[in-house]
């Protein structure tokens, strides 16, 4: 009565978590590890909070540029590009300009950059170039064009026209070149 035919493996000693290696071999758990920091990575990196006001990630990436030349791989050196064109900005209240009517001066074949922000819709005309955009609150009028016609154009409101007020909201100057 006292002997049993199969002991357990308690009694043993022999006792063997068999159920971890049947459910994933060492590669296998190496390989989740590493999937799991690349996961945790990845969520840290995207959960990250833009940082775009102190501009050092900006100066960081941005590529190495010589201010007056530019030097070619055969040691010669050619002239940076000159920047974009000015913007002229012009904001409008309730149909009027701030701070009044721009006057924009540029030599023929310049390109005129303009943008007009107002607070109330309306539409805004070019004169002479008959280039007309709407502006809204929150969507600017952009133009863009190439001044190619020489002489003195209006830029004017059309609501402010319409409701007899002056409607003058830039003079644009085109100077022979």
């Amino acid at each position: 009565m006292g002997t049993r035919a199969n002991p357990s493996p308690w009694q043993t000693g022999s006792l063997q978590l068999t159920y971890f290696r049947a459910a994933m071999s060492r590669t296998q758990r190496i390989a989740l590890v590493i999937a799991a920091l690349a996961v945790a990575v990845l969520a840290f990196v995207i959960a990250q909070p833009g940082d775009d006001d102190d501009g050092a990630d900006q100066e960081a990436t941005a590529p190495a540029t010589q201010t007056q030349a530019e030097t070619n791989t055969d040691g010669a050196t050619e002239e940076a590009e000159p920047p974009g064109p000015p913007v002229t900005r012009i904001r409008m209240d309730n149909g009027s300009v701030v701070g009044g009517a721009k006057d924009i001066e540029v030599t023929r074949g310049d390109t005129v950059r303009i943008v007009v922000s107002s607070n109330a819709p309306d539409d805004i005309h070019l004169h002479g170039y008959d280039i007309e955009r709407e502006v809204a609150p929150g969507q600017p009028a952009s133009f863009r064009f190439k001044a190619n016609a020489e002489g003195a154009f209006e830029i004017e409101s059309h609501v402010a026209e319409d409701a007899g007020r002056d409607p003058l909201v830039a003079r644009l100057v085109v100077q022979p070149s």
